[in-house]
């Protein structure tokens, strides 16, 4: 796996906000773009897969107020990397640096062939000297309901390393967790962070749109005209709903606060179930004979609404 750092844009322009924005408003930014641009909504577009990580990325940096005071003092890079201190590489050969600059005589004063050949040497060691080591990034696939509750795995790294990973609860496809210290270990440096990127696999019932869950469930034809209590799966686990008598295929039941509960005292998402009317496999001769001579089947047009004359 590559672990070349990526040319990143400026974080306040991924977001499409300016750098004197609150907390609140980059989180608002960032909850549009990641709604607009989500990969359930652009199935095979790449462009919009990557664009969908660039704003998770900045979004990552920016979210965490230490990272964002470093990036706008120059201290660190849109890839979260230390940057060389300001006047670094001018202090380290570029013409008019070091010792006689100013237009003092560099050989005169207090300072020597000593001091200055040893403040070239210097300067030369610093250049060499590595300000951080480099990020490494990594790859983690992680099922649907760890990512929506919050889990912990262990990644194996190449080279023999193990790091215990905490999945946030309410993560989302394509974000990019942070572990700092854990990337190239360089002797005299400070170490680099890892970069785990989480692609989260789909689940068989469920559907994450936002902090709402959406999920499809089968009732039967006595459930669906006399109504009904029966039990319905959320990630949370199984709760009881009440089935109103009457209730048509595509009924929608909202449960309140059954979906993403996100970090923070953010207000938790729902669960919207959407109510599928199942005939007998086979299907029911008592059924076909009630439905024959039932007088109110032909009382009432059902596509009355699709007509456009």
């Amino acid at each position: 796996m590559s672990d070349e750092i990526e040319m990143m844009r400026d974080p306040y322009t991924v977001l499409g906000v300016g750098r004197s924005a609150s907390q609140d408003d980059i989180k608002k930014a960032y909850r549009k773009l990641a709604k607009d641009l989500h990969p359930d909504r652009h199935p095979g577009d790449s462009a919009a897969a990557d664009r969908f990580k660039d704003v998770s990325a900045a979004y990552g940096l920016l979210s965490d107020t230490e990272q964002r005071g470093r990036y706008d003092r120059g201290e660190i890079g849109p890839d979260g990397q230390e940057r060389a201190p300001k006047g670094f590489y001018r202090s380290t050969g570029q013409p008019g640096a070091g010792p006689g600059a100013g237009g003092e005589d560099p050989f005169g004063g207090a300072r020597g062939f000593e001091d200055i050949f040893g403040d070239m040497f210097s300067n030369f060691r610093n250049a060499r000297q590595p300000v951080k080591g480099r990020d490494r990034k990594y790859a983690l696939k992680v099922d649907f309901l760890e990512a929506a509750r919050g889990a912990s795995r262990r990644l194996n790294l190449p080279d023999g390393r193990k790091l215990d990973v905490r999945i946030p609860a309410g993560l989302e496809d394509g974000r990019q967790i942070r572990l700092k210290g854990q990337g190239e270990q360089v002797q005299g440096a400070a170490p680099g962070d890892a970069l785990i990127e989480v692609s989260v696999r789909p689940h068989p019932l469920y559907e994450r749109r936002g902090r709402d869950i959406h999920i499809e469930l089968p009732i039967s034809l006595s459930e669906a005209v006399l109504g009904a209590r029966i039990k319905a799966p959320t990630i949370h686990g199984d709760v009881t709903v009440s089935v109103p008598e009457g209730s048509s295929s595509g009924r929608t039941l909202r449960l309140k606060g059954k979906g993403i509960v996100p970090r923070g005292a953010e207000q938790p998402g729902d669960q919207l179930v959407k109510l599928k009317i199942v005939l007998p496999d086979g299907g029911d001769q008592e059924l076909r004979d009630f439905v024959r001579n039932w007088k109110g089947a032909g009382s009432m047009d059902v596509r009355a609404g699709m007509k456009t004359d």
